[in-house]
């Protein structure tokens, strides 16, 4: 579990450190802790690798505040949990439209504190599967259900989604290893999302798009076993 701190106070940032990972020993929960101290500096890393979970996220700082810049990041992700935290309980209210959890007041409360992870945990637990791709100098978040096909195209991937395409520098294998079960190697050159199949003949996969791909000669009863089964474990 991937927890960031942006908050610009060095004292707050350690004792929020101590709380959040002494909540995670006692739940048998891993968190990776990382403190930002300022909004700037979260969002150069934040550009680099999208990974992050929870955020408790400070509103009073330096330039870019904290309601700042959960806006930006609402922009492209929907999914992390933002806790605000302030000193000042005029600003609660100011969040909803960046969806934040919850607001906590400064001094930190070591028990709502907890109680806020919970709901966090639980909100996480709710959300769809993704994966975290190379594409180009970024890691980029793709939500499993959102992956049509991928295909290969020389030392590269292309990766057809509902929401656009990218190109992985990864080979067929390795992204099949990564996606698991809910997707099938229908020929040398690609992997079909069972999630969209909508029909399959001897020779092809068709998918509910429109999109056809070419079926492996002898992989006719295999893919049908196999879409039965993801059907049955949804």
């Amino acid at each position: 579990m991937k927890i960031a701190i942006c908050d610009d106070e060095r004292i707050q940032t350690q004792s929020l450190t101590q709380k959040l990972s002494l909540f995670a020993e006692t739940r048998h929960k891993h968190f990776e802790i990382q403190a930002y101290s300022s909004a700037e500096a979260f969002l150069f890393a934040y550009r680099e690798n999208r990974d992050v979970d929870i955020l408790f996220l400070d509103i009073e700082m330096g330039q870019m505040n904290g309601i700042e810049l959960a806006r930006e990041i609402r922009a492209d992700n929907e999914t992390v949990q933002i806790v605000f935290i302030t000193g000042y309980p005029d600003y609660i209210g100011e969040g909803y439209d960046v969806d934040a959890l919850h607001y906590l007041l400064k001094p930190v409360d070591t028990q709502k504190l907890y109680e806020v992870c919970e709901r966090a945990l639980a909100n996480l637990q709710k959300q769809p599967r993704f994966h975290l791709l190379p594409v180009g100098k970024e890691v980029v978040r793709v939500y499993e259900k959102d992956i049509l096909y991928a295909e290969t195209q020389g030392h590269y991937l292309r990766l057809v989604t509902k929401k656009g395409e990218h190109r992985l520098r990864m080979t067929l294998p390795e992204l099949s290893t990564r996606l698991g079960n809910s997707f099938f190697k229908c020929s040398r050159s690609y992997l079909a999302g069972l999630l969209h199949v909508s029909r399959i003949t001897k020779t092809s996969v068709i998918l509910e798009d429109g999109t056809e791909l070419p079926l492996g000669k002898g992989l006719y009863d295999e893919i049908n076993t196999a879409l039965i089964r993801f059907l049955r474990g949804l």
